[in-house]
């Protein structure tokens, strides 16, 4: 079980005993993260100190981070590991940035509503969904790997944000205060 917590840690506790069997310190709060399936690499999003950690889950610690040079208040990740691309939504300037995975290097970005707080993929239809608290759902057309195409802001309420996508489903519910 993987946990982000307090003002700057990363734990990882067995799921069988309970058992803590790492506890890896950040330079912040840890936002959100992504655990690669093919390697034993974490990409940990850390708003607080501008950057993504990238931790790896066998030793424990951070082996590098990427700074975050375009836009601040990064907070929702999402990891398309087949295409090595990882998507981060900022807040300030909005905006969604894609980075290499492999390389940590910004590809490009898409323009996105303000105050964006969680960020899926569809990888069948090549949609990416954002909920923002500035009162809209974006949706992205990956038309591919390196362009991303606005196509839809759909109108929700101020400070609707949090929201959870069943892919499944192909159903996108958003919190609405």
């Amino acid at each position: 079980i993987c946990v982000g917590y307090g003002k700057g840690a990363f734990g990882v506790i067995d799921a069988k005993t309970g058992a803590k069997l790492s506890d890896i310190k950040l330079s912040g709060h840890p936002e959100s993260f992504r655990l690669e399936t093919g390697s034993a690499r974490i990409l940990v999003n850390v708003p607080g100190a501008g950057h993504i950690a990238v931790v790896d889950r066998e030793k424990g610690t951070v082996i590098e981070t990427w700074p975050i040079k375009d836009a601040k208040s990064n907070f929702p990740m999402i990891l398309d590991e087949a295409s090595h691309r990882l998507f981060v939504g900022c807040r300030s300037p909005a905006k969604m940035l894609v980075y290499d995975s492999a390389s940590g290097h910004l590809v490009t970005s898409a323009a996105i509503a303000r105050d964006t707080d969680d960020l899926f993929y569809d990888a069948s239809d090549k949609l990416f969904y954002v909920s923002c608290g500035g009162g809209s759902i974006e949706v992205i057309n990956q038309t591919g790997a390196d362009n991303y195409q606005n196509v839809k802001s759909m109108p929700t309420a101020s400070g609707a944000r949090t929201s959870f996508f069943i892919p499944e489903l192909k159903l996108l519910c958003l919190a609405v205060p």
